[in-house]
């Protein structure tokens, strides 16, 4: 059984290393030609930030969560569009769905979805809490968070991809094991994916700020084990580093601890309501 979940998940994630590399390569790409236009776009969004910051937090990029941690805690943008773009932000989700051949349609309405979300709760904290603004520039922390920005698009795309390999070779032979161990079914029943409590661990897992956690959250949902509402819960809740780089940069802890209780109970409300509406990805 061992045996044959190694090799399973050897032949499985070894499938997915040229998908993962032709999708890093297009992201690198993508970063380096518009990433300081989209991060001026947000600069100067005003009291549109959240819709701009949702839009282009959907774009896969490099670090573009750390840099708007560092924009807020300068007070370039507000704290609702700082919680948009985390919202909207999909980390590894994006990649692995495209390495894996899922529908166009299916990965655009998740986007859609997390971009729906990230406007709307980034146009409601912006009302209830009200953050004045201050003109202050802050470093760009892209180099010292494991973005790869300066080895160039093939370099870091390639880095991208066997770092993301081995997350998912891990992970799959784990679920592998499990699945053989416990049952697909029985599996599928437990706290992962009952209403209302799959949501709230989803949303946990989804808070690491690593990008494990979003491979996590897409392998479980691939495999069935997670229902479309607790994925949304952990992909509206994972921010990558970028609360990381928050608490490093923003010297208001307590300030840091709300936008990060926001960003939780948006992303299980978000995966709640998902399931009440039946939608299915």
């Amino acid at each position: 059984m061992i045996i044959d979940a190694i090799a399973d998940s050897f032949i499985d994630s070894v499938k997915l290393l040229p998908f993962l590399f032709l999708t890093y390569l297009a992201m690198e790409y993508l970063e380096h030609k518009a990433g300081q236009k989209m991060q001026e776009a947000i600069r100067r969004a005003g009291r549109g930030g959240p819709v701009i910051g949702s839009i282009l937090g959907a774009f896969p990029q490099c670090g573009f969560s750390t840099v708007a941690s560092n924009l807020y805690a300068g007070r370039i943008i507000t704290a609702g569009t700082l919680i948009a773009i985390f919202l909207s932000t999909s980390d590894e989700m994006l990649p692995i769905m495209i390495s894996e051949n899922i529908e166009l349609t299916v990965i655009l309405e998740i986007l859609g979805v997390k971009v729906a979300v990230g406007i709307l709760a980034g146009f409601f904290f912006d009302f209830i809490l009200r953050g004045k603004k201050k003109e202050l520039q802050i470093e760009h922390l892209c180099e010292q968070h494991h973005c790869h920005c300066e080895e160039g698009i093939w370099k870091s795309a390639l880095h991208h991809t066997l770092e993301i390999f081995l997350y998912i070779m891990v992970i799959s032979l784990a679920l592998n094991l499990l699945l053989a161990w416990i049952g697909e079914d029985v599996l599928a029943d437990l706290v992962l994916n009952r209403p209302v409590v799959g949501e709230m661990a989803a949303a946990l897992v989804g808070m690491i700020p690593n990008c494990a956690a979003s491979v996590i959250i897409t392998q479980l949902y691939l495999n069935g084990v997670l229902s479309a509402g607790a994925m949304t819960a952990g992909l509206l809740s994972g921010s990558g580093v970028g609360l990381l780089v928050l608490f490093r940069v923003n010297d208001d802890y307590r300030e840091n601890f709300r936008i990060l209780g926001l960003l939780y109970v948006t992303g299980v409300l978000g995966g709640m309501l998902v399931n009440c509406l039946g939608i299915v990805f």
